[in-house]
């Protein structure tokens, strides 16, 4: 398994999935906010950044997945994986243990030199309340889905890591 995630991560197609993959739950998050008109959290917000975290190692990893360059890919995917299930984790349990004592900021706290809010107001601009549970599917709640799905995103970075120096076997017409 290890070669095989070794061979996978040596070419464009897997680093492409990746993308395309928080793509589309940005897109599926756009869709909760600006369809289903559900409100986006300052958490809700953070996850997101995250989200855009992974799908740029993706694409950091495949404009060049045959050179070192991948390895910049791998380090950002599992740091904005990581990051994307400690925020998840956190914003659980903001909603699982409701305390007027512990909630989250108004407004996201972006840097000076990358303001988001300011930039794409239609996506990083948070209106709503951590600690409120807008939507459910299958008794789980939208950021409880997120722990799993941030946990599955690093799994996987951290195999595809593990697998770097496995190299490739080499398939001749021999079997040798």
């Amino acid at each position: 398994m290890l070669r095989y995630l070794n061979q996978c991560s040596r070419g464009r197609g897997a680093w492409l999935l990746l993308a395309f993959t928080a793509f589309a739950l940005e897109m599926v998050a756009l869709w909760f906010q600006h369809v289903m008109m559900l409100k986006p959290c300052v958490m809700c917000i953070y996850e997101r950044c995250a989200l855009f975290g992974i799908m740029g190692a993706g694409i950091v990893g495949a404009i060049a997945p045959k050179t070192p360059l991948r390895y910049v890919g791998i380090a950002l995917w599992i740091y904005s994986a990581g990051k994307g299930l400690q925020l998840a984790w956190e914003h659980t349990m903001l909603q699982l243990h409701p305390s007027p004592f512990v909630t989250c900021d108004f407004a996201a706290r972006f840097p000076s030199w990358l303001p988001l809010d300011k930039w794409l107001p239609s996506v990083f601009v948070a209106t709503g309340d951590c600690s409120v549970r807008q939507w459910e599917f299958l008794t789980l709640d939208m950021v409880q889905w997120l722990v799993g799905i941030f946990a599955i995103f690093l799994l996987i970075a951290v195999l595809v890591l593990i697998a770097q120096p496995f190299k490739p076997k080499r398939r001749d017409l021999f079997g040798r």
